[in-house]
């Protein structure tokens, strides 16, 4: 008889596996029909195997495979992974990790109802930005408060309530390109606006934008190039400047700050990052920012500013189409909170990681190292940089310990190896510099410590 038609007529047929404990187990887990469809793509396989000269599976393995292959398409789209770049604020893995308490109040709204817009004092209708509205006013300075679902939203919103059909002057050097080829110049367009640009690139005066006011001008914008540095022969005039201008004339102020950083970065060996509460005391009437970034807190735009400047975005129609939902909302308020009991820095993910000791780091690295040692992995550590990043504080970095791996003393390439650790369960990416993988112990949370360790071991400490 043919041998690859012995073996062909060895395999089970569909309806044995589906009957077996493991495939009724498999039925249990992920449905029947998943189940059969899994079965058959496995049968399939192992087919085409034997065509190649394979022997036919063991019962065992088919079902092994078919497990396998469910598990595997069954992993939700969007999961966790372990950031070992080094990017605190890493745009491409979400930004930044929200709070222990964040995630608790997340769970608490969502899991049923809430007062979201309930008076629950009045027994009426009520606003969800009040929510945060008195939090937020507490902490920059601000009259009032209103929150989006982002800042981009937030600038968009605030141009198309207060400038349409007016003319809004911004400097050169302040038309920014943000995350994805969104660009200032076409988000004022879309508002309605007339983009009135003043000075040069890396040069503007306060004499520039009195020299371009007129009758249809109705605001003065500053955007924080928070994505990129001028250096060198750079001059930009102050909010305080600008908002004596405007105010003389009966206009507004309007600063972009993009990411929202609510305490001095100067303190942890950054350069500094301006402040909402800095706009607001040098008089801007509105002040767009972020939930996340230097925040730490959910993706949400906030406008923070005069109270009459405020109530007049509340009631443009945009509000509706870019108000903040209930999960973000609550996450929102939890992450503020945090600041209003000055905790921030021990509770905030990102301030956790960015006030990291240079000997707490060292620390990590080495006992990874020490670890994978002793499994038979060369592994050492070096001095590194890690970097903010998230559009917030370009150039700026922390010294730190990296765990590194070198190409000589790893048994696969080091593209292969981090190809297996970022597609793994719990995925963990990595970056490759000079023939080494290195690991920033930084941006791991301590308690993926264990599974960064376990990881390297069963992927750099075998060839699979």
């Amino acid at each position: 008889m043919n041998v690859e038609l012995e073996q062909l007529r060895l395999l089970p047929s569909i309806d044995e596996l589906l009957q077996s404990t493991t495939g009724q187990q498999l039925i249990r887990d992920y449905s029947r029909a998943l189940t059969l469809r899994a079965v058959r793509a496995s049968l399939t396989h192992a087919r085409a195997a034997i065509r190649q000269g394979a022997l036919c599976p063991s019962y065992d393995e088919l079902l092994a495979g078919t497990a396998r292959m469910l598990e595997l398409e069954n992993r939700p789209n969007l999961r966790p992974v372990i950031n070992a770049t080094g990017v605190i604020i890493n745009t491409n893995l979400g930004r930044s990790p929200l709070s222990q308490s964040a995630l608790a109040a997340i769970q608490a709204a969502a899991g049923g109802y809430s007062n979201l817009e309930y008076d629950l004092q009045a027994g009426e209708r009520g606003s969800r930005h009040t929510h945060v509205a008195a939090l937020l006013c507490e902490l920059t300075g601000a009259e009032a408060a209103l929150v989006t679902n982002n800042n981009a939203a937030a600038v968009l919103l605030a141009l198309s309530a207060l400038s349409n059909g007016r003319e809004v002057i911004i400097s050169r050097g302040q038309l920014v390109e943000i995350g994805g080829g969104f660009r200032i110049p076409d988000v004022m367009r879309q508002s309605g606006c007339q983009l009135i640009e003043v000075g040069a690139t890396n040069r503007s005066r306060l004499s520039d934008y009195e020299a371009a006011l007129s009758e249809r001008t109705a605001m003065l914008l500053t955007v924080h190039p928070s994505n990129f540095r001028l250096i060198g022969f750079v001059e930009t005039v102050s909010t305080n400047a600008l908002a004596d201008l405007a105010h003389r004339h009966g206009l507004l102020v309007m600063d972009d700050l993009g990411s929202g950083c609510l305490l001095n970065s100067e303190r942890y060996g950054l350069g500094h990052e301006p402040m909402p509460q800095e706009s607001i005391a040098a008089g801007a009437d509105v002040v767009c920012f972020s939930g996340d970034k230097l925040l730490g807190g959910p993706q949400a735009g906030i406008i923070a500013g005069k109270a009459d400047v405020i109530k007049a975005i509340a009631k443009h129609p945009l509000m509706r189409a870019v108000r903040i939902d209930k999960m973000t909302l609550a996450a929102l308020e939890a992450t503020l909170r945090h600041y209003q009991r000055e905790e921030a820095e021990t509770h905030i993910p990102i301030w956790q990681m960015i006030s990291a000791t240079p000997a707490s780091l060292a620390t990590r690295a080495a006992k990874w190292a020490s670890q994978l040692q002793k499994q038979g992995i060369r592994a050492h550590t070096q001095r590194g940089e890690s970097t903010v990043g998230g559009g917030s504080l370009p150039g700026e970095t922390l010294p730190t310990t990296l765990l590194a791996l070198d190409a000589e003393h790893v048994s696969l390439p080091l593209d292969e190896l981090a190809q297996r650790l970022r597609t793994r369960k719990i995925p963990i990416i990595t970056r490759i510099q000079r023939d080494m993988l290195l690991l920033d112990p930084r941006t791991v949370l301590k308690e993926q410590d264990k599974e960064v360790v376990m990881a390297l071991v069963e992927e750099a400490g075998t060839t699979h």
